[in-house]
């Protein structure tokens, strides 16, 4: 999952929230996005599911200060600490939102509804127990984003030699269509977060877009077996990297809470 996360949006507006920078109306609004709704699901204190004012609210009475990123994938628990059972749940959503100041994470499960071109989406966020341990496996952002330059750098040239770099016009339109939506007024990351952070989210997103645009491109040179096999095993560990300089991105504000620099 390369694409803006429903968890990266909780935790980036979520952490302007917690920290004042936003009211919870804006905070809701830039969360749910396009989707139709979200609820929380399983809040201690709460008999039923909750909207996300209510929600976040009751969150921050519980004593949680800030909001982590988990973008897991098979054989990499990416932000994940536990238990098993949250483990498990965050890896089959590909995603999940832990809390920082009590044993809490949010996995989300999406809903669609409606006839065709008439489609709403609704989110359900199941909240859990999690164990309070370091995130498993997440860099700092100085790492995330000298490793993302080094992977894209060595998938650029394994991926020109297989004549599927990206630099087609299917290509050009990915990219074309990935500056539109940003221009529209979509902000990368919510206030209250570093430079670095916006700039590493940017270039991991970016990078995101262009391992989608070799995967679906069929036009290019890689038409045996083994230039495929060579094809994804190019893109494998700069998907890994760049799913790490996410995480670390909408993680920074709570890293630098942590060590003081805030």
């Amino acid at each position: 999952m390369l694409s803006e996360p429903r968890s990266g949006r909780l935790a980036a507006w979520g952490n302007a929230l917690l920290a004042g920078l936003v009211s919870p109306d804006d905070a809701v609004l830039l969360i749910v996005g396009e989707d139709a709704v979200h609820r929380v699901e399983g809040l201690p204190g709460e008999s039923a599911p909750v909207g996300l004012t209510l929600a976040l609210g009751r969150l921050r009475a519980l004593g949680v200060t800030g909001l982590r990123v988990a973008l897991p994938a098979p054989g990499h628990p990416l932000g994940l600490s536990g238990p098993p059972e949250f483990n498990a749940r965050a890896l089959d959503a590909e995603e999940a939102v832990v809390c920082h100041g009590a044993a809490l994470g949010l996995v989300p499960e999406v809903y669609e509804a409606g006839p065709e071109g008439d489609v709403h989406v609704e989110v359900v966020w199941h909240c859990l127990p999690v164990r309070e341990a370091p995130p498993a496996d997440v860099p700092s952002l100085g790492e995330a984003e000298r490793e993302l330059a080094q992977a894209l750098r060595e998938a650029t040239e394994t991926l020109t030699r297989l004549d599927v770099a990206g630099s087609g016009p299917v290509a050009e339109a990915a990219i074309d269509a990935y500056r539109a939506r940003a221009e529209r007024g979509r902000e990368v990351l919510a206030p209250g977060y570093p430079p670095r952070a916006v700039r590493v989210l940017e270039l991991a997103q970016r990078v995101g877009m262009l391992i989608a645009v070799a995967h679906e491109a069929g036009n290019g040179g890689a038409v045996s077996a083994s230039e495929m096999a060579a094809r994804v095993a190019a893109l494998r560990p700069v998907e890994r990297t760049a799913r790490r300089a996410q995480v670390a991105a909408y993680n920074a504000v709570v890293e630098e809470r942590e060590r003081g620099v805030r």
